[in-house]
């Protein structure tokens, strides 16, 4: 399980596991910080996919089911053994979901609790009719990411950096572009459901989330772009509100 998801911090006395999916061409690292910034009661996975830190020379993943076989069957053991919960932002939250169904589905497991940020729903209208990112040219993907920040100008302008970062994240994007999902005419899941998104970043369609899951659904605006969870501050919120959700979580519901 290692290769493919991290812990940077164990906690074998943790009530619950959440498990953190990456933005498109993030690794691990980024949620490996909130193993420190977490409780003692609740252990943090970041989940790392190929073509990224100690799996840069692996092939990259192009499709969202080639996403779901890899970290189900990576996750699978760990989930058995006590509730977890989903972390997810922006392609995170598809992927996050994605690997949701597949283990009620296969497994008869669930979340806790899905924690989306950063995405619409993927059946709702608003992302299908989005534009296809991955076949952007490289002028064109290289000025759409400098205008969603979370990139530092000086790593967009370096082409040694963009040659390692630039395949994973299109591939990423292509698994989004090519994901689809239909509105389910029941729900999927019956965990609730919290979505967060930045109130300067494009709209998503949060709303859609509702109709993958019958359990509570809430959503949570925080102050700025697409890659607002980087703020400290807003990164505080965010983990307080999780560590809030998973200590009062009914671990029973499953």
């Amino acid at each position: 399980m290692d290769h493919v998801v991290s812990c940077f911090r164990r906690k074998p006395e943790a009530a619950a596991r959440l498990v953190c999916f990456p933005w498109a061409g993030g690794g691990s690292l980024h949620y490996g910080r909130w193993g420190s910034l977490f409780p003692g009661s609740v252990e943090v996975y970041s989940v790392r996919l190929p073509g990224r830190e100690a799996r840069g020379r692996e092939p990259l993943l192009l499709s969202m089911e080639e996403v779901v076989e890899e970290v189900v069957e990576a996750l699978l053991p760990a989930l058995k053994e006590k509730p977890f919960a989903f972390f997810g932002h922006s392609f995170g939250a598809l992927t996050s979901f994605a690997v949701a169904d597949a283990l009620r589905r296969r497994h008869g497991l669930q979340p806790l609790h899905l924690f989306l940020s950063g995405a619409s729903a993927p059946h709702s209208q608003t992302r299908l009719s989005a534009p296809k990112r991955s076949a952007l040219t490289d002028d064109e993907f290289l000025q759409w990411l400098s205008s969603i920040g979370g990139t530092p100008p000086e790593l967009l302008a370096n082409p040694e950096v963009l040659k390692l970062f630039l395949p994973a994240l299109r591939a990423d994007l292509h698994v989004v572009d090519t994901y689809r999902c239909d509105k389910p005419t029941a729900p999927l899941l019956s965990c609730p459901i919290t979505c967060f998104d930045g109130r300067q970043d494009v709209p998503h369609d949060l709303q859609a989330w509702r109709d993958v899951s019958s359990g509570d659904f809430t959503v949570r605006m925080l102050e700025g772009d697409h890659f607002y969870l980087k703020d400290s501050g807003n990164e505080k919120v965010l983990i307080d509100l999780v560590t809030k959700h998973l200590e009062t979580a009914d671990m029973d519901y499953l």
